[in-house]
C-alpha cells in the first residue's frame, strides 16, 4: 500500500536541498560588489546542512581513504558540498596521498631551520609557498604549522616545529598560518595537545599542571586561534590528565571552541580517534582518514540518542563554514605549474637565515675561492641531500642537490682544488684531509615520525671520524645536517661548525654559499643544545618517555633554557645563541615608561649597529625577570626583532611587550593574572648574554 506520508516527507526533504543548491549557485554568480553581498559563510554553511538526511550527514563526518587516496572527504555534488582533500605540510607540500605519491613541492628548510630564523617575516614566506603550492597542486587543507613544544630533544619530530619557547613558537606559527590561509587554503595547527614525544604516542598519558600547561605548552595554540583565526585543529594521539586528546571535553570544547572562540573545527590525527561518543561529545568534528567510528558505529549513537543530532550539524557547519571562507565551495581545483626556480630562491634565503654559526676560530669561515686551495669534502652527508625527516612531514623534491655536487658548480674554474673522499672511513679520511689545505666534513642525523632518538651523539660513528679528521688537519670544519640538537664531543678540536639543520631541496647550494661567504650564516638556536645526556629536565623514567602509561611533567615552567638558568647547567649552545661573519653592538636601552598599571602598553627600544665589515642580520632577544612572589622561571623570552644591516649600519628598534608578557596562570582564578611588583628587563643576543638591563615597576 502506498504511504502519502512518505511522499510528503520527500518532498519537505527535496525542497531545502535545492533551496540549497540554488543559493549556492546565485552566491557563486553574484558580482563583486559589497553592497550586493550574499549571505555569511555561516548562513551559508548551516542551509547545506540543513538541506541534508541524516545519513548524509553522517557521511560527512569522517574520511573516505581509498586506496588511492588517503587523506580526502568525499564531497555531495548534488548538494554544493566539494571534496576535502587534506595534504600533510609542516615543511612543505608532502605527498601523502598515493594520487600525489609522485608530485613534486619545493622541499623546504625543516621547520626548526625556520624557528632559527626568529623571523615572522621569513615564517610568512615560507607560508607563501606552502599556500602557492597547495592550491597549484589542486589540494584545499594544508596539515600545518607543527606548534609542539621541544621539550625534550630526542624527540623524532622535533625538527617539525618551532623548538622550546613559547613566544618564539606563537609569532612565527601566527604569521605561517596568515600566509597559508591568504592563499585560500585551510590551515591545521597541531598537534593538540602536549604531544611531545613519539615513544609511546598512541597511549601514552600527559600528567601536567595547568599553569605549566596554559603557559608552555597552549600558548602557541592559542595564539593560532585566536589571532591567525586558524580554520582548523588536529587533535593528538596522547591523553592529557586522563582523557585522550580527541576524546577530551576540557581541551576541545571548554578551552579550544568556548574559552578561545575557536569557529572553525577539530580534524583527529590519524587513527588516534578511540572512541565514538566520547569523541563526538567532547568536540571532535572530523575522524581522518576512515569511518572506523565516526561511520555507522555514530549513526546509530545517533538514532539511540546518544550523540544528539545538533552535535552532528555543529560538525558540519563549523567545517562547511571555513571552506566557505576560503571559497572552497564556488571554485574547482586547478593544477597548475609550480615556480620552482622562483621558490627555490626564497628557500635558500630562508636557509641562509636560519643556518646557526656555532663556531668560526681565528675567523676562518668564509673561505676565499681566490686563493689556492685543496679541499677535502669528507663524510656521509656530503653527496647526499638532507631535504627533510622522514614521516609524514617528507616531501618529494622539485629541486635537489647535495653539498659535493653544488661545491663543484660553485668552484669550477676557481683556485680551489676539491678532493672528493667521501664514502671514506675514519682512517681513510684522516689520511686524506691531512693532505688538504682546509677539510670539510658533513655529518647528519636521520630522524623521523614515529621513533625518539635512542642519544644525542650523531649515530655510525660520525664523533669518531670527525675526531679522526680534526687530528689530521686543525683547519677543519663541520656542518651538521641534523632535526634537533645533538652532542659535539670534538667541538673544541675544529676550527669552524655550522649547524645547517635540513636545508631542504637546496641544501648544496645553501651550504657553498654560507660557506665561501656568497651569504652570511644568520640563525639563532631556537633550541638548547645539551653538553651531555644528562642534561636539562625530564630525564627520569617517569619524566621520560613515561611509567605505567603515563609521563609526569614534573618540570612544570622549567622546559628548555628555563632549566638551564634555574639549575645552573652550562649547555653546550644556549638558546638564542648564533655567530655571524659581522659583529654588532647593541645599547641604549630605554622602556616607554618605567611604571606601569597592568594592562597598560610598553615598549622597548634599544639600537644595534653593525661594526664589521660585512653586511649581516642580528636578532635582538628581550627577556623579562619576574618578581620572586611571581613563582616564574628566572627569565623568559617576550620579544624580539631580527635586524638586517649593511657594514656600519645602525638601527633604533622599537618591540612592544603584550599583555601576556607580564602575565602568568593563576589557578585561583583560573585566568591570567599580573602580578605587583620589580621586573627586570633584559636585552641581548642570547639566553645567557643579556647585558642590557633595566627595571620596571608594576602597579
Amino acid at each position: 500500500m502506498h504511504d502519502s506520508s512518505n511522499d510528503s516527507r520527500a518532498r519537505r526533504a527535496v525542497l531545502p536541498r535545492c533551496l540549497a543548491v540554488l543559493l549556492l549557485l546565485v552566491v557563486a554568480c553574484g558580482d563583486d560588489d559589497d553592497s550586493a553581498a550574499g549571505p555569511t559563510p555561516d548562513e551559508r554553511a548551516r542551509e547545506v546542512v540543513a538541506s541534508m538526511t541524516l545519513e548524509q550527514k553522517i557521511a560527512q563526518t569522517h574520511g573516505d581513504a581509498p586506496p588511492e587516496d588517503f587523506r580526502l572527504v568525499i564531497g555531495i555534488p548534488e548538494l554544493g558540498i566539494p571534496d576535502l582533500t587534506v595534504t600533510n605540510g609542516p615543511a612543505g607540500v608532502g605527498p601523502g596521498p598515493e594520487v600525489l605519491s609522485n608530485v613534486p613541492a619545493t622541499a623546504l628548510p625543516s621547520p626548526l631551520l625556520l624557528a632559527s630564523t626568529f623571523s615572522p617575516e621569513m615564517a610568512s614566506r615560507y607560508g607563501d609557498i606552502q599556500g602557492s603550492e597547495m592550491r597549484a597542486i589542486g589540494r584545499n587543507l594544508l596539515e600545518a604549522p607543527d606548534v609542539d613544544i621541544a621539550r625534550v630533544p630526542i624527540n623524532g619530530r622535533t625538527f617539525e616545529a618551532y623548538g622550546e619557547d613559547p613566544h618564539l613558537v606563537s609569532r612565527l606559527g601566527v604569521a605561517n598560518i596568515e600566509a597559508i590561509q591568504s592563499h585560500d587554503i585551510v590551515a591545521m595547527v597541531k598537534h593538540y595537545a602536549a604531544n611531545n614525544q613519539e615513544e609511546q604516542r598512541a597511549s601514552i598519558d600527559v600528567q601536567i599542571s595547568e599553569r605549566a600547561l596554559r603557559e608552555i605548552h597552549l600558548t602557541p595554540f592559542e595564539a593560532a586561534v585566536r589571532e591567525a583565526e586558524v580554520a582548523s585543529v588536529m587533535c593528538s594521539y596522547n591523553s592529557v590528565g586522563g582523557a585522550f586528546s580527541c576524546e577530551n571535553p576540557r581541551l576541545l570544547t571548554e578551552i579550544l571552541k568556548r574559552e578561545w572562540g575557536f569557529r572553525g573545527f577539530v580534524q583527529s590525527d590519524f587513527f588516534a580517534m578511540k572512541s565514538t561518543v566520547a569523541s563526538a561529545n567532547a568536540g571532535t568534528d572530523l575522524e581522518m582518514p576512515g569511518p572506523r567510528y565516526f561511520g555507522e558505529d555514530l549513526l546509530e549513537a545517533v538514532r539511540a540518542g546518544e550523540v544528539s543530532e545538533d552535535r552532528i550539524d555543529d560538525m558540519l557547519v563549523r567545517r562547511f563554514r571555513e571552506m566557505i571562507r576560503f571559497g572552497l565551495f564556488d571554485r574547482a581545483p586547478e593544477v597548475t605549474p609550480i615556480p620552482a626556480e622562483e621558490n627555490a630562491v626564497v628557500a635558500r634565503e630562508i636557509g641562509f637565515a636560519g643556518s646557526v654559526l656555532l663556531r668560526n676560530q681565528n675567523g676562518i669561515l668564509p673561505l676565499d675561492d681566490s686563493l689556492p686551495m685543496r679541499l677535502a669534502v669528507l663524510g656521509p652527508w656530503a653527496d647526499q641531500v638532507a631535504s627533510g625527516g622522514g614521516g609524514s612531514s617528507m616531501v618529494n623534491p622539485i629541486r635537489a642537490i647535495s653539498p659535493l655536487a653544488a661545491l663543484r658548480e660553485r668552484l669550477d674554474g676557481s683556485a680551489v682544488e676539491i678532493v672528493d673522499g667521501t664514502g671514506l672511513d675514519a682512517v681513510e679520511s684522516a689520511r686524506v684531509a691531512a693532505q688538504a689545505d682546509v677539510a670539510l666534513v658533513v655529518v647528519g642525523s636521520f630522524e623521523t615520525e614515529g621513533a625518539d632518538r635512542t642519544t644525542l651523539s650523531l649515530p655510525d660513528d660520525q664523533d669518531a671520524l670527525v675526531a679522526a679528521i680534526a687530528r689530521a688537519n686543525p683547519r677543519t670544519l663541520v656542518v651538521v645536517h641534523a632535526g634537533s640538537p645533538v652532542l659535539m664531543p670534538w667541538v673544541d678540536d675544529v676550527a669552524a661548525v655550522i649547524e645547517g639543520w635540513y636545508p631542504g631541496g637546496e641544501d648544496g647550494y645553501i651550504t657553498a654559499a654560507l660557506l665561501f661567504g656568497d651569504a652570511n650564516p644568520s640563525g639563532k638556536l631556537p633550541i638548547t643544545f645539551p653538553a651531555s645526556e644528562d642534561q636539562g629536565p625530564a630525564k627520569t623514567p617517569a619524566q621520560y618517555p613515561g611509567v605505567d602509561g603515563r609521563v609526569f611533567y614534573d618540570e612544570g615552567l622549567l622546559v628548555g633554557y628555563r632549566w638551564y638558568d634555574a639549575s645552573g647547567e652550562v649547555p653546550l649552545f644556549p638558546f638564542g645563541y648564533g655567530l655571524s661573519y659581522t659583529t654588532f653592538e647593541i645599547g641604549s636601552l630605554s622602556l616607554s615608561r618605567d611604571r606601569i598599571v597592568a594592562g597598560d602598553e610598553l615598549a622597548v627600544e634599544v639600537t644595534v649597529e653593525n661594526t664589521g665589515s660585512r653586511r649581516g642580520a642580528e636578532v635582538v632577544q628581550v627577556y623579562v625577570a619576574f618578581p620572586p612572589e611571581a613563582g616564574e622561571p628566572p627569565k623568559q623570552l617576550k620579544a624580539f626583532e631580527r635586524v638586517d644591516l649593511a657594514a656600519g649600519e645602525s638601527r633604533r628598534v622599537r618591540m612592544e611587550l603584550d599583555d601576556r608578557a607580564l602575565a602568568i596562570w593563576d589557578d585561583d582564578s583560573a585566568g591570567w593574572l599580573v602580578v605587583p611588583g620589580t621586573y627586570e628587563i633584559l636585552v641581548g643576543n642570547s639566553s645567557v648574554d643579556t647585558p642590557l638591563t633595566t627595571t620596571l615597576r608594576v602597579e
